[in-house]
């Protein structure tokens, strides 16, 4: 407990300072503790030591985890497949992970059934990376206004998972490259889109001073992920 409630502080901390780097309160920057292949008992250390907000990647892993820990606050942030779609959009908060006008549409629409108006992310692949789902920047700006008029979406700003370079400035880049990308899009379309979901453990820092309002953090609070 002790350990955990520890690095929690830290993490907390350094979010802190980066976003006073940046020139922003501390509270500008939302802290998601990822807790994939976590069990409950370790993720209510992070609760009991003060911290509600979650994000899980896979969602049968999720749907274990929600019922016991009550209380907590959840964000999905995995690729979501259309055929999970009606599952996840009940259960969380917002979805980092909408990668492609077909996923925004299967969203809309269940959101729609459900008489829902979830959070979602849309989800860039800057570096085009065949490895991980996401628009192209083209691609986004082609498809930004259809994907707006989709009434049962808020479209809250951009996710990015920069390539995994080793040292965190070397992802800066992709991360300025986002911001440029929304304030491009802010201005074209009028739209807010205050939310950059980007900057994980080893990169987050970096990742709030070119404007990240949301960090998704796991390892460095937990440490190294269980295996198997």
């Amino acid at each position: 407990m002790a350990e955990i409630a520890a690095n929690l502080k830290l993490v907390k901390d350094r979010v802190a300072a980066a976003a006073e780097r940046s020139g922003r309160r501390p509270g500008e920057v939302e802290l998601v503790v990822v807790t994939k292949k976590w069990p409950v008992e370790v993720i209510r250390e992070v609760q009991q030591a003060g911290h509600d907000l979650f994000g899980e990647n896979k969602l049968q892993e999720a749907l274990e985890k929600l019922s016991r820990l009550p209380g907590a606050r959840w964000h999905f942030i995995g690729r979501l497949q259309r055929n999970k779609v009606r599952k996840v959009v009940p259960e969380f908060e917002a979805v980092h992970s909408v990668d492609s006008l077909r996923l925004a549409e299967a969203v809309d629409r269940v959101a729609g059934e459900l008489g829902l108006r979830p959070r979602v992310y849309l989800q860039v692949n800057l570096a085009g990376e065949t490895t991980k789902g996401g628009f192209s920047a083209d691609g986004l700006r082609g498809e930004i206004e259809r994907i707006l008029r989709l009434a049962h979406l808020e479209v809250a700003g951009f996710m990015c998972m920069p390539p995994p370079l080793p040292a965190a400035e070397e992802v800066r880049p992709w991360f300025r490259d986002l911001r440029l990308l929304r304030d491009e899009l802010r201005d074209r379309t009028g739209r807010p889109f205050s939310g950059l979901s980007m900057g994980m453990s080893h990169d987050f820092e970096v990742a709030i001073e070119e404007g990240a309002t949301i960090v998704r953090i796991g390892s460095a609070i937990f440490g190294p992920r269980p295996t198997g």
